[in-house]
């Protein structure tokens, strides 16, 4: 695996973050998506101390594609062969029992869970 590229999404906690380390650790390049460019930054820096790997970061909402698209665009060359994607952007919203469940909540929801899912892979796969 060394020296693979792997493209995680949802970077900055649970298990995006936990595979950071995990990738980073069997000598992997990493690029990490999130939207807290803070916690991208501290990331990258441990990763970097700990497992002497390149890592790429920026901030992007997967539920926007035009920062998507522009995030995928904007890859330096050598970070363009991503050779593991690791679409894992999600959360939990909506709920509360159906009948009282509210719309704007589902569709925050949806919105980073199944299209931010098809966004991140329709433009990271023609890349391969």
């Amino acid at each position: 695996m060394k020296n693979k590229v792997v493209m995680i999404t949802g970077a900055t906690s649970g298990i995006g973050k936990a595979c950071c380390y995990e990738f980073a650790s069997k000598g992997c390049n990493i690029i990490m998506l999130a939207r807290r460019r803070e916690k991208l930054a501290k990331i990258a820096d441990d990763l970097q101390k700990q497992y002497q790997i390149k890592v790429y970061f920026d901030t992007c909402d997967v539920r926007n594609y035009s920062e998507v698209e522009n995030f995928v665009a904007a890859l330096p060359q050598e970070w363009k062969n991503i050779d593991i994607l690791i679409n894992n952007a999600g959360l939990a919203r909506g709920l509360e029992k159906i009948q009282d469940g509210v719309i704007s909540k589902w569709e925050e929801m949806i919105d980073t869970n199944v299209k931010g899912l098809l966004y991140v892979t329709r433009l990271v796969l023609p890349n391969r």
